[in-house]
């Protein structure tokens, strides 16, 4: 990134106004002495020991199930840890709240997780294959794509609903009052702040992102996104195996579909990706970086910018700048010289938009799959009913968040050039 002072870019609060609600809840931790904690605990040990009794009756005590370790004996001191590092951070009272509820439900759906494999020992022998999954930086049209791809009645994607209450099981088809519960952490984003809505829509029917279903595994990188963490990094192995073992959970008794998943993250996480699932399909979206790298900056600054009045821009840009550069470009060498060329499959930005249907066809043609007659008009039907800004316009140009359009260019020239990614204007 430009050696540009953190006084040229403007703070979130210049940036984004706050509801009245917000503004108002937050303003109670003032009015008891100006800490969050005093209104909004977050306590390790104790958020366990209640998420244990809030499922007495449903997870023995004593049992198997009420340790909760679901493939991961050391979760208890890992959350302990991610729990302490999360009561450091600089949040108000609505972001606490926002984490302690997350923090309570992970809990509950580790419980229950672990319950359900002890009584269906089964589950542990479930293969999860072939997944397609698609990755790509913020913009690039990742999340249009897995929308329309989860249109395909041969492929599986997880709903926000049951992605986040995956537990207890219901019939096919009913989902019961876990559209209810999941709106909390999916709709509440944009009710915290309006214009989050046109960054990225989060609803309980919508498919949810691996991101989002490993938050329960208390390693993955849902905490580093929304929260500003010291001494705290993500174990991608165990987020990793934490994420195979509730795809067994979920897909068990069920009609064999393969799953469809999806997170920008897995393009920094790869190699541990397909040590995971060996046969998993990579779709891979492009876009100009003078594009895609300011909206990524911008998504993540207001991700957090929902939990806590202090997002440092500048070396938060910094640090998505670096990360997504090296995993951008480290793609060309692991596509052209790794054991996985093979199961990769392109999307670019420009013909996804310009024509889906053509642009997903041809990504199923690359993994020997057929775009059926059906698939396809289920596609151009949601996006007659999706149209383009119907949240606002998301604006991110380079400028206002660090950056020039030619230097991320230059930094990202091996990546442009080995896929021929189309620069914008």
């Amino acid at each position: 990134m430009d050696e540009k002072p953190a006084a040229t870019l403007r703070p979130m609060a210049e940036r984004y106004r706050r509801p009245d609600w917000v503004r108002r809840v937050n303003a109670m931790a003032d009015s008891v002495g100006g800490e969050a904690r005093r209104i909004v605990p977050l306590d390790g040990p104790a958020l366990v020991a209640e998420a244990e009794h809030s499922l007495d009756g449903e997870v023995a005590s004593g049992s198997s199930a009420s340790s909760g370790s679901f493939g991961d004996p050391e979760w208890r001191a890992r959350f302990t840890a991610l729990v302490s590092a999360l009561d450091a951070a600089p949040m108000h009272v609505v972001g606490r709240l926002m984490t302690r509820q997350e923090l309570l439900r992970g809990l509950r759906t580790r419980l229950l997780l672990t319950r359900e494999v002890a009584a269906h020992p089964r589950i542990a022998e479930e293969r999860v294959a072939a997944p397609v999954v698609i990755t790509g930086p913020a913009r690039s049209g990742t999340t249009i794509l897995f929308e329309l791809l989860a249109l395909d009645p041969e492929l599986r994607a997880p709903l926000a609903c049951e992605g986040i209450h995956p537990l207890p099981r219901r019939a096919p088809g009913d989902r019961g009052e876990r559209h209810a519960w999941s709106e909390c952490e999916q709709e509440l984003w944009a009710d915290v702040q309006p214009e989050f809505a046109a960054i990225h829509e989060l609803r309980s029917d919508l498919p949810v992102e691996c991101v989002t279903l490993t938050i329960p595994s208390f390693a993955g990188s849902h905490w580093l996104m929304v929260a500003q963490l010291a001494g705290w990094s993500p174990d991608i192995e165990v987020m990793y195996d934490f994420h195979r073992r509730l795809l067994q959970v979920m897909q068990h008794d069920e009609e064999p579909r393969s799953w469809l998943l999806k997170t920008p993250g897995h393009l920094m996480t790869l190699e541990s990706l397909f040590a995971t699932y060996p046969d998993a399909w990579i779709v891979q979206t492009h876009r100009d970086p003078a594009k895609a790298m300011p909206s990524t900056v911008s998504t993540t600054a207001m991700v957090q910018w929902l939990r806590t009045d202090h997002v440092d821009v500048a070396p938060l840009a910094g640090a998505i700048e670096m990360a997504f550069s090296w995993a951008l470009n480290h793609t060309v060498e692991l596509r052209t010289s790794g054991p996985f060329t093979d199961r990769f499959v392109d999307v670019h930005f420009d013909r996804l938009m310009r024509d889906p249907v053509e642009a997903v066809s041809r990504a199923y043609a690359a993994m020997g799959r057929e775009l059926g007659r059906e698939h396809a008009e289920r596609i151009r039907a949601y996006l007659r009913d999706k149209p383009k800004g119907k949240f606002g316009v998301h604006r991110y140009a380079p400028e206002d968040w660090g950056f020039t359009a030619e230097s991320l260019r230059a930094d990202l020239a091996p990546y442009i050039a080995h896929f021929g990614v189309a620069l914008e204007d």
